[in-house]
């Protein structure tokens, strides 16, 4: 993101990075974020919101392209272990579809999803995972 940013691929306050979890080292650590209008939901905050904290922000997005990088650590490791920053209090797997599926509607106009480890990937529910949120990606298209 903050190489998208400083390249000027993303607009300025057209950003959401939502499930973001694990350790705040100092009050500094969103700095950049709030610098350039980047929108973030913890996953703290989308556990006890839902999806929709997510569907508040996506409003002004509107007709605008919008690309979906999906990082497969924002799910906590019980649902998708094999990633190499595993960390704990991330979403679960049926959080993760719900996520997806709110965008619908959005002007789509590309996705990936990163970070699967299979070295890492205990009896491959992460890769079966990762296949099943690129099709949801893909059936938003």
């Amino acid at each position: 993101m903050k190489y998208a940013i400083e390249e000027r691929l993303i607009d300025k306050g057209h950003a959401l990075q939502a499930g973001l979890r694990g350790q705040v080292y100092s009050e500094a650590d969103f700095d950049f974020a709030h610098k350039h209008g980047i929108e973030i939901v913890t996953s703290e905050e989308f556990h006890r919101g839902g999806v929709e904290l997510v569907k508040r922000h996506q409003k002004k997005f509107g007709a605008r392209p919008v690309y979906v990088t999906l990082d497969i650590d924002v799910v906590d490791p019980a649902f998708a272990p094999g990633t190499g920053t595993p960390q704990v209090g991330g979403l679960s797997s049926a959080q993760i579809l719900e996520l997806l599926r709110c965008l619908k509607g959005l002007n789509l106009v590309g996705c990936d999803l990163v970070e699967v480890s299979p070295p890492y990937d205990n009896g491959e529910i992460t890769s079966l995972l990762a296949a099943n949120l690129l099709y949801e990606l893909l059936c938003l298209f």
